[in-house]
């Protein structure tokens, strides 16, 4: 009986070696489209599929080996009587290899100004169906779907004339990861285009959740030297995220870079006009803002400059050498902003360690994706934190949700300030507090069991800034004032306005000191949490 094997790869590269160690194993070949004319080409003897099941090509290609003489073919049990007869009396033969991979799906839609109609029709239909059909009969058909598996499929053929059991299902169990890769991407890439659509089907949505990554690069080590990691990114990542950031210098980023790289990106979102976001350890140590980004920098800087040491700095402006000399002094991991100019650069390409990217900021706005947090045995979605609420006509200007809960009422410093603060507070680890001016950052209570603990930390930390800073002083809590002596110690620590989201059943006496000291006090009606 003759003994097939079926040819059909997008990736050409190393398929004419496969081919003649199919060839010099007796096997008869059987191919399609270019894959026929590049073994064709080669000398290599060839069958068409088409004349093989005596069925043409039709729809433009669209069906090509969606036939019962390869699935039939693939999918029969050698040692089963009663399919081998129906295999003969349909003048069906065994497929025994099957050498395929997929069209280039993934890479169509990273193409600049790709079309759905390009979209579809890159989306693989034959290819799938008989990588599935030879996977699932693994025990008689060896699949091989990655070229990188070449050399083991030709070595074994070589030595014995046939592949092993073990490496036949190591082919299946990849095949199986592959096509649920391939269609989780096509899946992604479809709902993305529905984000459009006015009609709203979530719920109907199943109860299950497939995510799809690819490997960017292997880390060195993890969070530690002992812990091994790597880094996925989605398929087609947002403009502005660490993933789509361009590395122009310095060594390679490590697992812990890239979490306060991402974090440090976070923050600087948060504002339209030039900031500098000095980030450690996962929570901003340095925030400034200011009509210059230069001086947004230095106001970052003088906000912890201890901290600051061996962090990691994202500006949300161009980088001049002005700057650039600014960040040269202190001993810095990254420095990441929308561009540099040249000279800025060369500057700071002298340290040959400091790791400098670039994003895309005209799309940091685009970037609110669903966040994933892993857990022993499961998995947590949920939306990025990202509310209107934080979002005033004018940062002089109390949002619309934000209730005044004091007598008193704030300044215009004070509102100032307090808007600076709150889209601070939501990037630190609760129980967290930020003390601020109207806008740089004095002090930072992070990660605290309690919250008067982060209290003092952060009141501490600013009274040891120069006086000149501390005209105005505003606390802002990530979550509300669970007892009294939140607001008790504020008010001795000369603090003149306190923002917190409310809703404690201890408010009322909170508020009640606020009135005692005059102190202003605003409830914003929205906690930000940050575990």
């Amino acid at each position: 009986m003759t003994r097939y094997a079926l040819l059909s790869v997008s990736d050409k590269s190393g398929i004419e070696e496969v081919a003649k160690a199919l060839v010099a194993n007796g096997l008869t070949l059987l191919s399609t489209g270019g894959t026929f004319r590049a073994t064709e080409q080669a000398g290599i003897p060839v069958e068409k599929v088409e004349d093989y099941t005596r069925f043409p090509e039709i729809l433009d290609g669209r069906v090509k080996t969606l036939h019962p003489k390869i699935h039939g073919g693939l999918l029969g049990l050698r040692d089963n009587e009663a399919h081998r007869k129906t295999l003969k009396e349909n003048e069906i033969s065994f497929i025994d290899y099957v050498i395929v991979n997929l069209y280039p799906f993934k890479e169509t839609i990273k193409k600049s100004g790709v079309t759905l109609a390009d979209a579809i029709e890159n989306i693989d239909i034959g290819g799938p169906s008989m990588l599935r059909s030879a996977a699932k009969n693994y025990q008689s058909v060896t699949v091989v779907t990655d070229p990188k598996d070449y050399d083991t499929l030709i070595d074994q053929l070589q030595a014995t004339g046939e592949t092993s059991l073990a490496f036949r299902a190591y082919l299946a169990q990849k095949v199986f990861a592959l096509t649920s890769h391939y269609d989780t991407c096509i899946s992604q890439y479809l709902a993305k285009q529905l984000n459009d659509s006015e009609d709203d089907f979530t719920k109907h949505a199943w109860d299950h959740l497939t995510l799809t990554y690819e490997q960017r690069e292997e880390m060195r080590y993890g969070e530690n030297s002992h812990q091994k990691a790597s880094f996925y990114k989605e398929i087609d990542p947002p403009a502005f995220s660490i993933a789509k950031a361009k590395q122009h210098h310095g060594k390679a980023l490590s697992y812990n870079n890239l979490k306060d790289a991402d974090a440090a990106m976070r923050v600087v979102r948060e504002f339209d006009e030039p900031a500098a976001i000095a980030m450690k350890h996962m929570n901003p140590c340095g925030v400034g803002t200011a009509e210059t980004i230069e001086e947004a920098f230095d106001r970052a800087y003088t906000g912890d400059p201890v901290s600051i040491y061996g962090g990691i700095v994202a500006v949300n402006r161009n980088v001049t050498l002005e700057l650039a000399e600014q960040m040269a002094k202190i001993f810095l991991e990254i420095v990441i902003a929308p561009s540099f100019d040249e000279d800025a650069y060369e500057r700071l390409a002298k340290k040959k360690n400091l790791r400098i990217l670039t994003v895309d900021f005209d799309h940091k706005d685009d970037s609110y994706e669903k966040e994933y947090v892993t857990l022993n045995g499961g998995i947590l979605e949920q939306d990025q934190d990202h509310s209107e609420e934080l979002s005033p006509v004018q940062i002089s200007e109390m949002p619309a949700d934000w209730n005044v809960a004091s007598n008193r009422q704030p300044t215009e410093k004070e509102i100032r300030a307090m808007n600076f603060a709150m889209k601070v507070v939501k990037h630190i680890k609760s129980n967290a507090i930020v003390v601020t001016n109207e806008n740089m950052v004095l002090g930072v209570g992070s990660g605290q069991p309690n919250r008067i603990d982060s209290f003092k930390i952060a009141i501490q930390k600013a009274e040891a800034k120069d006086p000149s800073l501390r005209e105005t002083l505003v606390v802002a809590s990530d979550a509300f004032l669970p007892k009294r002596d939140n607001a008790e110690y504020a008010s001795e620590h000369n603090i003149t306005a306190i923002i917190q989201p409310g809703g404690s059943k201890h408010d009322d006496e909170s508020i009640a000191i606020a009135n005692e000291k005059d102190i202003a006090m605003v409830m914003t009606g929205k906690r930000h949490f940050r575990h």
